[in-house]
């Protein structure tokens, strides 16, 4: 049986996020089913991130933006688990400050929550800066079933586009790790603690947000040491399964390619500024 439509609030955590932080409310404000809330949790920011914000819920009076602070410590796993704990809707999405969700992203959540078992969901992503947009989505989509497949009943949730039954996250709450040396995936700390307590996970390929392809712009070793993350990750909750090795191993394989695309990005704008 089928539940009712839920509530969706999303959480957007935040630190000097100035240059993304209006796209990325401007397009949680702007869904063709509007969210119960949206939650905007800074943390430390010493940019305008306050201000644009501020802005925002001035231009903005009746739409359901909070903004709220995290000061006791810098760090992206108590900014966002404070967001989650102040959520009131039935389903609480978890975006990053760069995300630009599509229109219907708050429609596409409510209708997989309808079904009981789903305890989480996440969804493929577009690249708003880099070429080729949308076949970008097709292949992000396409990698992303081959790694749910490889990884067999290991499911991901991705930081960027997710979502969780508010009844899902007080389950794990008090369990999920608080990385304070910043070493692991914190998704992907989230999935595992799902998984340990038999929480369905659904992917949802018309769940979908637009993403910054700036981890491309990292020198090699930064970008290594983030996609490592897994390892460390899987490694500290003693998970053995090689599948789901899979996103880590295809990430380090794509870095060469889409760092030329990147390149190539920044010669052609270079050109162009210069014609």
């Amino acid at each position: 049986m089928l539940l009712p439509l839920p509530t969706v609030s999303i959480v957007i955590p935040a630190w000097n996020e100035e240059e993304t932080i209006k796209a990325c409310v401007l397009a949680a404000l702007e869904q063709t089913v509007p969210a119960h809330e949206i939650i905007v949790v800074d943390n430390r920011s010493t940019d305008n991130t306050a201000a644009i914000v501020a802005a925002l819920q001035i231009a903005f009076p009746d739409a359901p933006l909070l903004y709220v602070t995290q000061n006791d410590e810098q760090g992206l796993v108590p900014t966002r688990n404070l967001g989650l704990d102040r959520a009131s809707g039935d389903v609480i999405g978890r975006i990053d400050a760069d995300s630009v969700l599509e229109p219907t992203w708050v429609e596409e959540v409510q209708r997989a929550f309808t079904d009981p078992l789903v305890s989480a969901a996440t969804g493929p992503v577009i690249y708003y800066d880099m070429p080729l947009r949308r076949w970008g989505l097709k292949a992000d989509d396409t990698v992303r079933r081959v790694m749910i497949k490889l990884a067999r009943e290991y499911h991901f949730v991705f930081g960027s586009n997710m979502a969780l039954r508010a009844e899902a996250w007080n389950v794990i709450r008090t369990e999920v790790c608080r990385d304070v040396d910043d070493e692991l995936h914190e998704d992907i700390d989230i999935s595992v603690h799902l998984h340990e307590h038999s929480l369905r996970v659904q992917y949802v390929p018309t769940m979908v947000t637009g993403m910054s392809a700036r981890r491309i712009d990292d020198s090699p070793r930064d970008y290594y040491y983030y996609v490592t993350r897994f390892e460390r990750t899987y490694k500290r909750h003693g998970v053995r399964n090689l599948g789901v090795r899979a996103p880590m191993w295809l990430f380090l394989a794509l870095y060469p390619a889409l760092k030329a695309v990147r390149k190539g990005q920044e010669w052609r704008a270079n050109a162009d500024a210069d014609a």
